[in-house]
């Protein structure tokens, strides 16, 4: 193709270019539109395709790291709250948590109801007498002790993403698809992106390429922080007509290695896999929904003679499991937001407006200090002297 810094292809000029259009991408352009020309660009022919349309729908600010959690509890008064006229509907509702150990995990279970304590006060240990009462297909032999985190919700995730996308696109920000980066280019100040939809430039480069964003560097080049996406297998299953699930908690396993809640008169099943790939169209190995079936039979009285659906999504990490949000400290212009690591849409509010106050005025809200986090945590440059150097391709 034609270089996108060539003055044969006279560029469309923008303020700001997001690359990627899921839930990271789309969230960022609806807070950056409010005083910025906006472009989103996303490779496939519908956003949220890939990790936002394949989420578990939790949020639950006790799970994942401290940094993780404190960006959830920033993000709760949005998800109860939002702006007027973003969703026509709540974008949450309740569904608790209860974690449960067997006998061997109840020093595991102890730590994480002391952790999870320390940023969420309202969770409290349980029996297992009461874990199972909420949850009767649970096995009593299985069960040695639990807690609950009754303030977890079930998100909308579509409707949480098509908010932002409307959002976005009432402050004026175009969102294109089927614009998949062919090329990118520093000139003049500007970064030049090529697309089957056309070349575009702007001052500020914004890479929110999900599982893609170490890939995207490159091509801008730019050295990569080591980002690592990961496979996460799901399935559901028909439940029994004498089983009523629709008032369940969610149940989660205090050693990682499985969960599962209702999803409408079905359950869904994760076996909390983490295996690592290269960015793809994911799809769930034979292997990870069998062991995905054992696990919720070793726990449960159930026995699963069908498997009424199943996926699997890539959740993308750095090497210390936090978001990589920030200035990219050796190129101008160029913004990282990626690295979720499969907390993409419960900490998707606050990121944003991290993103936000980051890229204007070089700080975090507020809110966000107040609960002790530093942009150093979130900066691409914490990962860098653990990587090799790379010679720059720019």
């Amino acid at each position: 193709m034609t270089s996108p810094s060539s003055p044969q292809t006279p560029a469309q000029e923008t303020d700001i270019l997001i690359i990627g259009g899921g839930i990271a991408g789309a969230s960022a352009a609806a807070e950056l539109a409010a005083f910025a020309r906006v472009v989103v660009l996303e490779r496939e022919s519908q956003c949220g395709y890939h990790a936002t349309g394949r989420s578990a729908a939790s949020f639950t600010e006790n799970y994942g790291t401290a940094l993780i959690r404190r960006l959830a509890i920033a993000s709760r008064p949005f998800f109860e709250a939002p702006p007027q006229g973003f969703s026509a509907h709540p974008l949450v509702t309740p569904r608790g948590m209860v974690t449960i150990a067997r006998e061997d995990q109840l020093d595991l279970l102890a730590d994480e109801l002391h952790r999870g304590r320390e940023l969420v006060p309202s969770i409290h240990a349980i029996t297992p007498a009461e874990a199972i009462a909420r949850v009767p297909v649970l096995r009593r032999d299985y069960v040695a002790g639990a807690f609950d985190e009754p303030d977890s919700r079930e998100v909308d995730v579509n409707g949480l993403y098509q908010g932002f996308l409307k959002l976005a696109r009432s402050r004026g920000a175009r969102i294109l698809t089927e614009a998949g980066v062919e090329a990118i280019a520093y000139r003049r100040d500007r970064w030049f992106v090529g697309t089957p939809q056309g070349q575009f430039a702007a001052p500020l480069l914004v890479n929110a390429a999900g599982a893609w964003a170490d890939q995207v560097a490159v091509m801008a080049g730019i050295r990569p922080v080591g980002l690592v996406p990961k496979r996460r297998t799901a399935l559901t299953i028909d439940m029994p007509a004498d089983i009523h699930v629709a008032g369940w908690p969610l149940i989660n396993d205090a050693g990682g290695a499985f969960y599962f809640k209702p999803d409408a008169r079905r359950l869904f099943v994760s076996p909390a896999d983490a295996t690592p790939s290269a960015p793809m169209d994911a799809y769930p190995e034979d292997i990870d929904v069998a062991l995905g079936v054992e696990r919720l039979e070793s726990a449960t009285t159930l026995s699963v003679q069908r498997i009424a659906h199943s996926w699997a999504g890539l959740r993308t990490f750095a090497a210390d499991g936090a978001p990589v949000v920030g200035a990219d400290e050796t190129a101008e212009g160029f913004f990282w937001l990626a690295g979720q690591g499969g907390y993409g849409i419960k900490t998707a509010p606050a990121l944003s407006r991290a993103c936000v106050e980051l890229i204007r005025h070089h700080r975090l809200p507020d809110d966000l200090r107040r609960l002790g986090i530093d942009p150093a945590d979130l900066a691409p440059a914490r990962l860098r002297t653990t990587l090799s150097p790379m010679t720059s391709t720019g």
